[in-house]
């Protein structure tokens, strides 16, 4: 019987890689796990991660220092605010990022750190942006340390995936390591509270938006409203799923690919009624310096791709900028 042609559709949900396979000692094992994250990075550029190695009390943890951070009374919060920092870090109240652009600011309320550079850190003395030392709370007790916990899982899960990612490339498995020595990071924890009934015209948690760099791994608690937009154009939902991570691309992947791997839009509508959603994304990117550019393996026959290179830092620093409000 003949079968008739049709156009293939374009993903509906966001695919679950198995991690457990890329840990063996069999390059052919992580290979078979690199090809899915190749076809997730074609279609979505989004895909969640289970038996990645994170214990689950760290997870749950993780949240329940989001959760118990954003209860302190707002005095508390503010003593470790933003407009303290020379390097954008510390505590972000409801509405001070707008990543939507020509939206309302974002509803979210947000806790930001990073690379925890002294003032004689080279790059702190040449006056690097967005490079300093990050703000601590007192409060509540253990706070530093559960989280730089949380951070040196980060940057494991982080390298391993971009080892895949490399793989997936048709790129020698060991790629990006020389990026990775130190690694540039951010790491976030995000509460959303219900979406008021008051709110602004295309005013939501988090607007839509890419992300900047090359992976975020986004640990989401149980309520939901995180949204992707799929191939054809249409947003489908990235539902919380026990145990797993959701790692998406930034727009440093495409220049990396020449546009092959996607770097989707995502937003995030807590529609839950009076219930509060508490997400930790981390960007985990090369060093500040590393040059973005187009691997060997997906350069056009003339040389010249369809992104020029960039570099890592270079590129962050101008959308800290865009997305702040601040002056170029």
């Amino acid at each position: 019987m003949m079968i008739i042609y049709t156009p293939p559709k374009a993903a509906e949900s966001i695919p679950l890689i198995d991690l457990g396979p890329s840990f063996s000692g069999d390059l052919q094992a992580r290979k078979g796990v690199a090809w899915e994250l190749h076809k997730a990075a074609v279609d979505t550029g989004f895909f969640y991660i289970e038996n990645h190695g994170v214990p689950q009390e760290m997870l749950d943890g993780q949240l329940a220092l989001a959760k118990a951070f954003f209860d302190l009374p707002l005095a508390e919060k503010h003593k470790v605010d933003v407009a303290k920092s020379n390097c954008t870090r510390g505590y972000e109240a409801p509405g001070l990022q707008t990543l939507d652009d020509g939206s309302p600011p974002d509803l979210k309320e947000g806790f930001l750190i990073g690379n925890d550079l002294a003032s004689d850190h080279p790059y702190v003395v040449a006056g690097v942006p967005n490079c300093g030392s990050n703000q601590w709370p007192d409060k509540p007790e253990g706070f530093r340390a559960t989280y730089e916990a949380y951070i040196e899982e980060m940057f494991r899960v982080g390298r391993h995936i971009h080892r895949l990612l490399a793989l997936s490339l048709d790129m020698p498995e060991d790629y990006f390591d020389e990026g990775l020595v130190e690694p540039l990071f951010n790491g976030r924890l995000l509460k959303y509270a219900p979406q008021p009934e008051n709110a602004a015209f295309n005013q939501i948690g988090a607007g839509a938006h890419t992300d900047w760099g090359m992976i975020t791994i986004l640990l989401q608690d149980s309520v939901g409203g995180l949204e992707v937009e799929n191939a054809d154009g249409d947003w489908i939902a990235a539902p919380p799923i026990p145990g797993t991570f959701v790692v998406n691309l930034g727009e440093m992947v495409r220049v990396l690919t020449n546009g092959l791997y996607r770097s989707n839009m995502h937003r995030v509508l807590n529609n839950h009624s009076g219930v509060d959603r508490y997400s930790v994304p981390t960007f985990f990117d090369p060093n500040y310096f590393y040059e973005v550019k187009c691997v060997p393996s997906l350069m056009p026959e003339n040389g010249k791709p369809d992104f020029p290179p960039t570099t890592v830092g270079g590129h962050i620093a101008d959308m800290y900028r865009k997305t702040y409000g601040l002056a170029a």
